[in-house]
């Protein structure tokens, strides 16, 4: 499988600069399923309220105990992705998806620009 068969792209979220409300899912159409397959999000609705953990990482950076020790308020961290790269998105510490950092009312967001579609054991 190469590259290009395991990202999906993701459709436009944003309409005149506003941000789209989330999806209910008990408003889709029975045969909503994207992939020809008739399913909708309302057949994932048992799953609804398992809490699973996100994370967005900016980037990793590698040091010494001794390194860390001395870092303080104002300290800058090099982390080892360049502005403008895209950032990680992980549920569950599995890697889904990539995304950009986004500045929604005065707090920090992560808009999705890549559906990483990984393997299943």
């Amino acid at each position: 499988m190469s590259d290009n068969d395991s990202k999906l792209p993701l459709p436009d979220l944003e309409r005149n600069g506003d941000m789209l409300p989330p999806v209910d899912p008990n408003t889709l159409a029975p045969d909503a399923g994207t992939d020809g397959s008739g399913h909708s999000a309302a057949d994932l609705e048992a799953v609804f309220d398992v809490p699973v953990k996100v994370s967005a990482v900016l980037g990793r950076a590698r040091m010494d105990v001794s390194e860390l020790l001395k870092l303080g308020p104002g300290a800058v961290l090099e982390l080892d992705r360049k502005v403008g790269e895209a950032i990680d998105i992980y549920v569950n510490d599995r890697l889904v998806a990539r995304g950009e950092v986004v500045l929604v009312e005065e707090k920090l967001g992560v808009t999705m620009t890549e559906i990483i579609k990984g393997e299943r054991n």
